[in-house]
């Protein structure tokens, strides 16, 4: 019986470098896993792009299809959880690092790493949310679980246009919360007052040098940013609120002092998607499938196919990209 042959991004590299090419690629060729899935949609996120470039050294090893999320259906399985047929997303876990991801028509991965795609969502509408909106979905968990409420005042979004941004803004709205977007793309403020800002603010505010401790304005941050916009939203955060960080845009430093942990209360909480237990990621999809207006994702993304995912690596990575980039794997 012949092997299946499907569409896939490969990353190769030998003594010349690194290259990124679309090609068609047989199901042989796929790597350990106890579930095969016929990958129905992905995404182009900012690790995708990196990988693609090669800008940074993402991939791990070689050849490599990258791509962080998939959504599809299950085509065979060995593992307890999954049936032929069941529809699923991954997120993470290092697939498009380590593991083989979703910028293909196949895939095979560990059943541990898949959840339920929630049935309020398509598999397209599920990558336009991608890692990106249950990154922001489990930043509102966190805030929530750490006792921020939305009558103790207005939360900040940074990096407000991207991904995790955006759909932070729409779950933090939908709950309730006043939001100020934080954002270097103030002609974008329609489309963030869209989503439920009440306030949009320039980031030049937040990303120079300030005091260790501020005037109090938030009693919760979403920070995609990271350095020096993360140091000082910590300072303006009111006493006993706490600052959800997941992302580093502007830097991986922290240029901050320990006065607002240790005079206001505040929390930092890291939180990290790549390898977070199953439970949390269900309850993440959870809220999204609850509190997210899928009508939304219209606005948040944008579909190409994937032979035009390479090009677009490079406008992502130069802040050319607003909000998602879902990709048809099949065209």
């Amino acid at each position: 019986m012949a092997s299946l042959m499907f569409p896939a991004i490969l990353i190769e590299r030998n003594e010349a470098g690194q290259t990124a090419s679309t090609t068609g690629l047989d199901e042989a060729r796929l790597p350990g896993g106890d579930v095969g899935v016929e990958v129905e949609s992905s995404t182009l996120n900012y690790k995708d792009a990196l990988a693609i470039t090669g800008r940074s050294p993402v991939v791990r090893a070689f050849p490599m299809v990258p791509g962080i999320d998939f959504a599809g259906v299950v085509t065979e399985s060995t593992h307890a959880r999954w049936r032929r047929g069941d529809r699923v997303v991954l997120n993470g876990w290092g697939v498009g690092e380590r593991h083989w991801g979703g910028l293909a028509g196949r895939a095979r991965v560990d059943g541990d790493w898949l959840v339920p795609l929630p049935a309020a969502f398509t598999a397209k509408q599920a990558m336009a949310i991608g890692t990106a909106g249950y990154t922001a979905s489990l930043c509102v968990d966190a805030l929530l679980d750490h006792g921020v409420r939305p009558d103790r005042g207005e939360v900040l979004v940074t990096g407000a246009t991207g991904g995790v941004g955006s759909i932070a803004i729409a779950l933090l709205a939908k709950a309730g919360f006043e939001v100020a977007a934080s954002t270097g793309k103030t002609s974008e403020s329609a489309y963030l007052r869209g989503l439920g800002a009440a306030t949009v603010l320039e980031r030049a505010a937040l990303a120079e040098p300030g005091r260790p401790l501020q005037k109090e304005r938030w009693t919760g941050v979403v920070d995609t940013v990271g350095s020096g916009t993360l140091a000082n939203a910590c300072a303006q955060t009111r006493y006993g609120g706490a600052v959800a960080a997941c992302g580093l845009a502007q830097g991986m430093d922290f240029p901050a002092t320990v006065a607002p942990f240790i005079l206001r209360g505040v929390s930092l909480l890291g939180i990290d998607s790549v390898m977070a237990p199953h439970p949390r990621r269900t309850a993440a999809w959870e809220r999204l499938a609850r509190d997210l207006d899928p009508r939304v994702l219209d606005d948040i993304a944008e579909e190409i196919a994937l032979a035009d995912a390479i090009a677009m690596a490079d406008d992502l990575l130069e802040g050319k990209v607003r909000g998602r980039v879902v990709v048809d794997v099949n065209r």
